[in-house]
């Protein structure tokens, strides 16, 4: 009641003017209206008139048809250089004029107007319609998801300076009929951007989001993209180098090798993109890990350096006779171990190496299985240690740090978590998107984690502040996976239709889109460990390569915030793999560059 330019106190006041002084103290009751608020209602007769005029306007059902096609009309004769991005506006205005008329209980008009330009809309946005056509009657509203969205939330839509000075010499001409006018004051966020108007591929690249373009205010944060300065690791202990040693015998003489240097000794170089090593606590390297991390070192001074002239060899594991039950898999850092989490809620562990498991506990002696918490098993015991409680609805996605201790969490509450093996408690709490998280990514440095959502967007997430870094518009369905590239400064995310875009971090802006082969979604993605081959696979059962030093090239020489995305699928694939009705559930490149592979065999094809 604050805003003196409601129709409500414009009535009051009109009612005062008129001397109607039962009628002013029934409607002043009924609106519970403060002391204070009545005796300041002192509108210029003219602020008067056009309020009362344009509340008749919004309660005139006959009006929003010529509104809308008034609208449309302007953005089609605008010039090329103002119409693809005036174009945006065109859909959060229809989607309001539908949600206006509902409320006024105008449903006969509001469905005539869905069925005559809801057809119109982009092609991206009609599952979204299918969704809001359910509201039949403003009763509904409430329970609609999408609607409530609509309602509590500004779409937001990028024009430069001349096209946002085009739309307002348009809405000057147009004071007779004000319905645009409050919709966009109301319900629509408009980023105005200095500089040249937007070409068609450009707008084009940025939009898809359930509330429309990112603000380019919300991706101005530094990203600390670079990589963590590795710890300086002494000798250890020497170990067989190559295979061929144990393969000599004393008959043969032992041949002399070249001298190497030692990768051991050597004093790692620091990024200067990279956050300082204590940004965020990591525990102490334990002798174990020191182990670990020098057999780490001497597998990638043996890796394979891929390029289109030398791709990697695939090794496809296929589960039988599970098609409709296995949900998702992972393979280890050091590609020992397959785990495949099973529709029935139960995780199975495969070795992929010649060491056999141990002995798993019965089952009778396991807890029973709480479906909204997420769990922290041992691989030693093979039992289930702590219980993480927090979400309220399904977990979807869960992802460890690559420097361990730390783990993230996203789920149907559109909410992501970040926890500690050493709290129960979730460390973080990462709010913002509209819809289901259906995907989680750490950051190679662990200082970021990247979310992906049924709202069409991916967002990266400050671990030390909680905040939201970036926020990444252009995906025109669910991204489903996600994976950062080996210098940590682009991001590849998978879509529900089949597209892939990858995204630059510095900028938060795409920097290129991988137009889908098929519209079968992309489930898993893989960065080769020297970061020149991007590997995707899908549920159409296929596995492709793309040449990802290309795509990177590319975009560091050009300007970011004015780049196009490239949209030639065949100038960066390499090859394409075929698998046996198998669609494709996990990606993972061991440290030497082998490409594994995991998919369920579906027999009902």
């Amino acid at each position: 009641m604050g805003d003196k330019s409601t129709p409500l106190l414009a009535v009051l006041q009109l009612l005062r003017k008129y001397n109607l002084k039962g009628t002013e103290d029934i409607l002043r009751k009924e609106a519970n209206l403060g002391d204070v608020e009545y005796e300041n209602l002192d509108l210029p007769e003219v602020e008067l008139a056009n309020i009362l005029t344009a509340h008749h306007t919004e309660s005139d059902p006959y009006s929003y048809e010529f509104a809308y096609d008034s609208l449309k009309k302007f953005v089609e004769n605008s010039l090329d250089v103002y119409k693809y991005e005036l174009s945006t506006l065109l859909y959060p205005v229809f989607v309001h004029m539908y949600l206006i008329l509902i409320l006024y209980d105008h449903n006969e008009h509001a469905i005539k107007i869905l069925e005559k330009f809801g057809p119109e809309q982009d092609e991206y946005y009609q599952d979204d319609l299918k969704r809001l056509c359910a509201v039949k009657n403003k009763d509904q509203v409430k329970g609609n998801e999408l609607a409530e969205i609509y309602s509590s939330n500004k779409f937001q839509v990028q024009l430069s300076r001349d096209a946002s000075t085009q739309l307002k010499r348009y809405l000057h001409e147009q004071k007779s009929s004000p319905i645009i006018i409050n919709i966009i004051k109301n319900h629509i966020q408009i980023d105005v951007c200095d500089g040249p108007g937007r070409s068609h591929a450009q707008v084009k690249s940025t939009l898809g989001g359930l509330l429309g373009e990112a603000s380019r205010n919300e991706n101005r944060t530094k990203v600390y993209y670079g990589l963590l300065k590795e710890p300086d690791l002494q000798i250890l202990p020497a170990q067989i180098e190559d295979e061929e040693e144990a393969e000599e015998t004393p008959d043969k003489p032992k041949k002399k090798k070249a001298k190497k240097d030692n990768i051991f000794m050597k004093k790692p170089k620091s990024d200067p993109n990279a956050p300082p090593n204590d940004r965020i606590p990591l525990p102490d390297l334990k002798e174990n890990d020191k182990v670990e991390k020098g057999k780490a070192l001497r597998e990638a001074a043996k890796r394979v350096q891929l390029g289109p002239e030398c791709l990697p060899s695939i090794c496809f594991y296929t589960l039988l006779n599970s098609g409709h039950t296995a949900i998702c898999a992972d393979i280890c850092d050091d590609s020992t171990l397959l785990a495949v989490g099973f529709n029935n809620s139960t995780i199975k562990v495969w070795t992929l190496t010649t060491v056999r498991l141990r002995g798993m506990k019965s089952a009778d002696k396991l807890q029973d299985i709480d479906r909204e918490a997420v769990r922290l098993w041992s691989l030693q015991c093979w039992t289930c240690i702590v219980v993480y409680r927090g979400h309220v609805w399904p977990v979807w996605d869960t992802r460890w740090s690559p420097h361990g201790h730390y783990f993230a969490s996203g789920g149907h509450d559109r909410i992501a978590r970040l926890w500690a093996t050493d709290h129960h408690q979730p460390l973080r709490i990462f709010a913002g998107h509209l819809s289901d998280i259906d995907c989680i990514q750490f950051h190679p440095n662990s200082n970021y984690i990247a979310t992906g959502s049924s709202d069409r967007t991916v967002r990266l997430w400050d671990c030390l502040t909680g905040t939201q870094v970036r926020i990444m518009t252009g995906h025109r369905s669910t991204p489903f996976t996600l994976a950062f590239s080996a210098c940590g400064r682009w991001l590849a995310s998978g879509g529900g239709a089949g597209e892939i875009q990858i995204w630059d971090l510095s900028s938060g802006l795409p920097s290129a889109a991988i137009p889908p082969a098929s519209n079968s979604p992309i489930h898993a993605l893989a960065f080769s460990r020297d970061g020149t081959i991007l590997a995707s696979g899908s549920l159409d059962s296929t596995i492709k390569l793309w040449d990802f030093a290309i795509i990177s090239d590319e975009n560091i020489n050009e300007e970011n915030g004015n780049a196009a995305p490239t949209q030639k699928e065949d100038k960066f694939l390499l090859r394409s793999y075929a698998t046996k009705n198998s669609p494709i559930k996990s990606l993972h490149f061991t440290r030497r560059n082998l490409l594994l592979a995991v998919g369920s065999y579906d027999g009902s094809v």
